[in-house]
């Protein structure tokens, strides 16, 4: 509902989780013209769906926005996981991962007019090194310039006999259909709360902000169906890193006094005042049985000399400014 504040900002109200949807994850929140769409891991046998709000909080399902039977070239087998959307060139790209017919994991690049797709595949499977790859994350730099972030996925990844999910970076080309370059290492878990002794172990869900030079890359780590499953990030002043993480991780975790479980795998918008930030992630929708049933929520992230910080996480009203 809408109110008005003693300052007689205008805001709008929200209780986490927000949107009313179930049994999704991964979820990345897209603004444009004054709208916005959010896409998720919804229906990993075969694609996508998209929904949209006028405000961060009221949102409403709009059907399917990517269906890998509708491509032309039928290259995957399932596990369609995390997609997401710039907007680039008067278009609108979605990448996102699923499994191949030889059983790796890949990224692929769909393009669509419409937020609300269809998105129809412009190139698949664009990591060429050998493993499985999932969470790609399109970062387009002040000068125009197209990055890819991705992981490495620790289901193929062994190292000492671990399996390590790793972050890493190359360029693309213009038309967001390629990587090039060799790709560049930056992050693999090795602080205690992620679990670096484990045998299986997670850095994943990249996504990148950049303010006043400094490039802040967001991580998840722990696993996914954990309560401990958070968010952290390292800052760098190149987007090939070295990145540094900061001795503050995670800055986004658990609070199961509030009920609140794994919260994890963030994306990052603007609000409708078209100044504040707001991060967008999921958690588990029972906390006593995490699992991958997860839900949408939204709380107010900013910036604090030089350091990422949240208003959360949250499960009590909050308010949003608006114009």
């Amino acid at each position: 509902m809408g109110c008005l504040n003693q300052k007689e900002v205008k805001t709008i109200s929200y209780t986490n989780p927000v949107g009313g949807m179930t049994r999704i994850g991964d979820p990345f929140v897209l603004k444009t013209a004054g709208s916005y769409y959010m896409y998720a891991t919804s229906e990993p046998n075969f694609g996508y769906k998209v929904w949209e709000s006028p405000n961060l909080v009221d949102w409403e399902e709009k059907g399917l926005a990517y269906v890998h039977f509708d491509q032309p070239e039928k290259w995957a087998t399932g596990d369609f996981w995390a997609p997401e959307v710039v907007e680039y060139k008067e278009q609108f790209y979605m990448t996102y991962s699923a499994r191949n017919t030889e059983g790796h994991l890949q990224i692929s690049i769909a393009a669509s007019k419409d937020p609300l797709g269809p998105f129809t595949d412009v190139s698949t499977q664009i990591i060429k090194q050998a493993g499985s790859y999932i969470d790609g994350h399109i970062f387009i730099d002040d000068d125009g310039t197209p990055f890819l972030y991705y992981v490495k996925d620790c289901s193929e990844n062994v190292i000492n006999g671990k399996h390590v999910s790793q972050i890493y970076v190359q360029k693309m080309n213009d038309d967001l259909t390629e990587v090039l370059g060799d790709p560049q290492f930056l992050t693999e878990p090795d602080a205690t709360w992620e679990r670096p002794y484990d045998e299986y172990q997670w850095n994943e869900g990249p996504f990148v902000l950049k303010r006043d030079g400094i490039y802040y890359l967001m991580y998840s780590s722990n696993y996914f169906a954990s309560h401990d499953y958070s968010v952290g990030y390292a800052t760098s002043s190149n987007p090939f890193g070295p990145f540094e993480k900061a001795i503050e991780n995670p800055f986004l975790t658990k609070d199961l006094s509030q009920g609140i479980s794994g919260p994890g795998h963030n994306s990052v918008t603007v609000g409708p005042d078209d100044e504040t930030l707001y991060i967008v992630y999921h958690t588990h929708t029972n906390p006593n049985s995490p699992s991958g049933n997860r839900q949408m929520n939204i709380d107010r992230l900013y910036f604090e000399d030089g350091k990422l910080k949240v208003d959360g996480p949250t499960s009590t009203e909050q308010k949003i400014k608006v114009k």
